[in-house]
């Protein structure tokens, strides 16, 4: 079968996205990794398919690029809101149901000649924060460890986030992992993504895992955010040892379309 397919980036972050609301796409995870594959697929960090949903505008299932099922991805579910935007499933405000929850996006602007959206996520509140001796974890849809450095540039972080990655203190399932350098006007974040098993240019969930464990460091509710794949903004209330009203902004493009035989 021919299979119609839109590939999206999100501040280099890169995804595979299709319009499932017929279900027939043959869902597994061999078929998704292959897709994924940079050599023998399409070549993607994550591939989404974009569900009808009698109560939400569209519902939004996520695979990592090993094929395996999570929770949530924060680019990706700006991604994905831009490609509902498009094709005209959901209007500037939206309401998607992911496997961590409902999530409202907004369309903030667009470049239709670029094909580049600005979109607004609603993150899930995040209930607490548990520090430890070399950082702080917490689940902003997925897990996060978050480390804080004096130069996230000079961090090794294939070795010292795989290692982080696949530490007992997170066993079974493990987790994902963030180095964050804390600048005067930003901050400069780079993660190890769990599924992936390697450095991506960005994570939306890692940013805002970041964000919300600097503002311990800064009393700040919002902050510019650096990555190698581009710039964030994340604004959040803090509520207790936690956080509420917790939005991840950014950009997210169409970078083709295409078909593929399966």
């Amino acid at each position: 079968m021919l299979l119609r397919f839109y590939k999206f980036q999100a501040n280099g972050n890169d995804f595979v996205l299709l319009d499932d609301r017929k279900n027939v796409f043959p869902q597994s995870s061999n078929r998704i990794a292959r897709l994924c594959h940079r050599h023998f697929g399409i070549g993607a960090d994550g591939l989404m398919l974009l569900k009808a949903s009698a109560e939400y505008d569209f519902e939004m299932l996520y695979f990592n690029s090993d094929g395996q099922q999570a929770e949530m991805c924060g680019n990706g579910g700006r991604s994905i809101a831009a490609l509902a935007f498009m094709k005209g499933i959901a209007g500037k405000s939206m309401r998607f149901l992911a496997s961590d929850g409902v999530h409202e996006a907004r369309l903030e602007g667009e470049d239709r000649a670029k094909h580049i959206f600005d979109v607004s996520l609603k993150m899930q509140p995040v209930s607490a924060v548990q520090w430890m001796d070399d950082g702080c974890f917490l689940n902003t849809g997925v897990p996060h460890f978050v480390c804080f450095v004096p130069r996230a540039g000079e961090v090794d972080v294939e070795k010292q986030g795989r290692a982080l990655r696949n530490d007992p203190r997170f066993a079974p399932a493990g987790t994902n992992v963030n180095f964050v350098e804390i600048q005067s006007d930003r901050l400069f974040v780079r993660t190890y993504e769990r599924g992936v098993e390697s450095e991506t240019l960005s994570c939306g969930t890692g940013v805002t895992a970041s964000a919300l464990a600097a503002s311990f460091k800064t009393g700040q509710n919002r902050f510019a955010v650096h990555t190698r794949g581009g710039d964030f903004q994340v604004l959040f209330q803090k509520a207790g040892n936690g956080f509420d009203d917790v939005w991840l902004r950014g950009p997210a493009q169409q970078v083709f379309e295409g078909e593929i035989s399966l």
